[in-house]
């Protein structure tokens, strides 16, 4: 059996979700299933020459042969949204054509495709029209719902409604839909998506690769200049409009005994940098985002970390984080939309869920955990433990090598 992929960015690029792709890449490849990769020259967070040197590699091998990697020329990304858009845009064209036309693609069984970028579903619909290969969609983010919530588009208006028809388009030729909770399951369901179509998998932890750290074994405290006997709050992801990061900021300047880290980068870094230097917020760090084998040591430094969202978003968005958070044993400060997060939470004591926006809640939440160890303690313990029930590698990877065997030829 071969798969299809045709991913916006590809190794040695990495985001926050790399090492789910990487995961899931290996599982399929230990299942015994072939994969052809059709995706351009890397970009982010690349050096250019790096770049450079995989701008000669036009075909290579991965996952023990199993994985045959085409890679094709595109300008490089930058922060300017419209130049962003326009490139995603080509790069889809670029892989549409991959996909109809490709020796190596027209061998694949069925195309396996990310939400990143929106328009990447409905590539696919419109190859699937011509290749006539079925379709699994991994929802990530849902479109438009996500620009809505982050200000970039208004409900009912002319790109939302783009947007929709798009969104339709994609789950009417989708033949499973992978999506990462019941939040979103429960919405695609009101848009008219059936139940038989949809299957929920959580996004997983590497529980081996994502432990908890003891204060005294971890290096980050000398090297960010932190003490390890003050009360620490951690932020770590992306640092953009739809994260509402200025609840950090909020409670940093309300509670001036407590050190709040922060570690990301983001369409709102520079302004964040701002408002540290101006306010003169002593007891709030920004840092850079750290790589991937470091994840443990940025969580283990709080004594609680933070999931937040900026309110209205929280319906499309599962806040992948949380899994990673509670894998180091940390319990979680949401400041989050109601719905499943807050349910999991509560249900079965992992942390503390504040409405989305409400800063009193959130400085309250902060406060009661640091004047309760005994309480903070247990749910860093229920936390790692509902990880290793429920969230493991896998699981998580068994589960969707089972979708993709489904499209098996018999």
């Amino acid at each position: 059996m071969k798969i299809l992929e045709v991913p916006a960015y590809f190794y040695p690029e990495s985001m926050s979700s790399s090492h789910l792709d990487d995961n899931l890449r290996e599982a399929i490849a230990n299942a015994g299933i072939d994969m052809a990769i059709y995706c351009p020259t890397p970009t982010r967070g690349i050096a250019a020459e790096v770049r450079n040197e995989y701008k000669k590699k036009k075909k290579e091998k991965m996952y023990d042969g199993h994985a045959t990697i085409h890679r094709f020329s595109l300008f490089r990304e930058g922060k300017n949204p419209i130049l962003r858009a326009l490139r995603y845009t080509i790069a889809c064209i670029m892989q549409f054509n991959r996909a109809v036309f490709a020796k190596d693609a027209r061998q694949c069984d069925v195309m396996f495709i990310t939400s990143t970028p929106p328009i990447k579903g409905a590539m696919a619909g419109l190859a699937k029209k011509i290749n006539g290969k079925p379709i699994i969609y991994n929802l990530q983010d849902i479109f438009p719902d996500s620009l809505a919530g982050s200000g970039l588009a208004k409900r009912g208006g002319f790109l939302w409604k783009i947007g929709r028809v798009i969104e339709n388009f994609t789950y009417r030729n989708a033949d499973k839909i992978i999506v990462i909770s019941e939040d979103f399951k429960r919405n695609i369901m009101a848009k008219g998506v059936p139940e038989e179509k949809i299957v929920v998998i959580y996004n997983w932890v590497d529980e081996k690769a994502i432990y908890p750290v003891l204060k005294e074994d971890n290096p980050l405290y000398e090297e960010f200049g932190l003490s390890r006997e003050k009360y620490t709050v951690v932020y770590a992801g992306n640092l953009g409009n739809a994260q509402n990061i200025g609840i950090v900021v909020d409670a940093a300047k309300q509670l001036p005994d407590i050190e709040f880290v922060v570690f990301g980068t983001g369409g709102k870094e520079d302004e964040l940098r701002s408002v540290i230097s101006k306010e003169g917020i002593s007891n709030l760090h920004l840092n850079p985002l750290q790589p991937f084998e470091r994840v443990s040591q940025v969580y283990s430094l709080g004594d609680v970390c933070v999931v937040s969202c900026k309110k209205g978003f929280g319906g499309s968005a599962m806040p992948s984080k949380t899994w990673t958070i509670m894998s180091c044993g940390r319990p979680v400060v949401a400041n989050f939309d109601e719905g499943e997060l807050k349910e999991t939470l509560e249900k079965n004591c992992l942390g503390v869920f504040t409405h989305a926006g409400n800063v009193e809640e959130f400085v309250e939440a902060i406060t009661t955990l640091k004047n309760n160890t005994a309480l903070r303690e247990e749910m860093g313990r229920n936390a790692r433990q509902f990880i290793l029930d429920n969230l493991t590698r896998d699981v998580g990877t068994k589960k969707y090598i089972k979708v993709i065997k489904s499209f098996e030829k018999k």
